[in-house]
């Protein structure tokens, strides 16, 4: 097809990968396939493929040893059921530190310049660069575009990406980075005009994150330096008084390792409920904590969300997106009360159905629900990549 692009997406976790292959062209973009690896290193893992106008492969149960294993599994997949070759392999990367602001060519530089911001996302960076060699090995002369998660917050003003520490330590590279940046290009381009007003994305997931939107960019949004930071999340604490950490550490024993493993891993949704970091099992749930632990999550956004309205100077359109977002009616009802104040007027009717518009017609603020599709603009970054010269990192 003259003028088509076929792209893969590829969106690596700490535990799993996830890919995406789609055909774009000039007047549409057309989803062919995806699937999934899920909990790469334990026992139990399960891979899982859908495809379009195709027989898809059963789910397959076992163990897959790493990440690299779990692409080849994917390739075999896609080749097995004589889906096109792909032109180009795009990648989801979780951070790009305070160089990249662009979707770049993965190149043997900037895996190494990616090597160096491990520390700053341990959770994700080294299984994206895991993956991305083990597709250079198996097909060396596929290009592949890494797309980074902290581009679209670059245009956050200075002032909002600034930690209250040390100039020496700015200068370091210790601001405020922000995450969840190619979930909100997607929601940006939908909006298309209506992200010129001001706008608040609530990206509700196990991981979650809202961010303030004016002119169709990013002014300010939860996270900060790591996906750590923010609103409370299904294992992760969010924002948390330092003097807590300080106090675990010299009171309570706690070691690096034990503290990330407390506020990524134990904290949050499943620390409050004891129960689970599933938001959907804990709504369901008659359990007293789970109620708890919804319950803060709900005012937790409230907060956050009341900021960023400060931030913006009012509301225009407050838009629910990710797992949460889309289908949590009761915590997108819960996180919305208390907002009369600025006009806003929820449906309930509309709310409970998830419909696109869950606000009434005489409210002042539009809230819409809008199901996030973060690795189409992996596809679409890289399309654009492909046709455009190499730019360097900024300095």
């Amino acid at each position: 097809m003259a003028g088509a692009h076929l792209i893969l997406s590829v969106n690596s976790g700490s535990s799993s990968l996830k890919f995406s292959l789609y055909r774009l062209t000039a007047n549409a973009d057309a989803w062919l396939a995806d699937g999934a690896v899920e909990r790469i290193g334990e026992p139990d893992g399960r891979f899982w493929m859908r495809t379009a106008g195709r027989e898809s492969p059963a789910p397959r149960r076992g163990a897959f040893l790493g990440h690299s294993e779990a692409m080849h599994t994917a390739f075999d997949a896609l080749e097995g059921l004589g889906l096109p070759q792909p032109e180009a392999v795009g990648h989801r990367v979780v951070h790009g530190g305070p160089e990249y602001s662009r979707p770049q060519r993965v190149d043997a530089g900037l895996v190494e310049a990616l090597r160096t911001l491990i520390p700053l996302a341990p959770l994700h960076l080294p299984s994206q660069i895991q993956v991305m060699e083990a597709i250079a090995t198996r097909s060396p002369g596929l290009p592949q575009v890494a797309c980074f998660d902290t581009a679209f917050h670059r245009s956050m003003p200075t002032l909002a990406k600034h930690l209250p520490l040390p100039r020496s330590l700015w200068r370091e590279g210790l601001q405020r980075y922000g995450f969840h940046g190619l979930s909100c290009e997607y929601i940006v381009s939908v909006l298309a005009d209506e992200a010129r007003g001001r706008v608040i994305i609530a990206h509700l997931g196990n991981g979650a994150s809202l961010t303030a939107v004016r002119d169709r960019a990013s002014i300010d949004t939860t996270m900060g330096f790591t996906p750590s930071g923010g609103l409370m999340m299904g294992t992760r604490t969010g924002d948390l008084d330092p003097g807590v950490l300080l106090y675990l550490m010299n009171e309570k024993g706690y070691d690096a390792r034990g503290l990330e493993g407390l506020v990524d891993h134990q904290a949050g949704l499943l620390g409050v409920s004891g129960i689970s970091s599933d938001m959907k099992t804990l709504l369901e749930s008659g359990d007293g904590f789970a109620a708890e632990a919804v319950a803060l999550f709900c005012y937790q956004a409230r907060k956050h969300i009341g900021a960023l309205v400060a931030v913006l100077g009012g509301l225009d359109t407050l838009v629910f997106t990710g797992g949460i977002g889309e289908h949590a009616a009761a915590v997108r009802g819960d996180i919305c009360c208390g907002f009369e104040y600025l006009g806003l007027r929820l449906d309930t009717q509309r709310n409970a159905v998830d419909a696109p518009i869950i606000s009434t017609q005489d409210s002042a603020c539009t809230v819409r629900v809008i199901p996030t599709n973060e690795d189409l603009m992996i596809a679409r970054h890289s399309r654009d990549c492909l046709s455009a010269p190499a730019v360097e990192a900024a300095p």
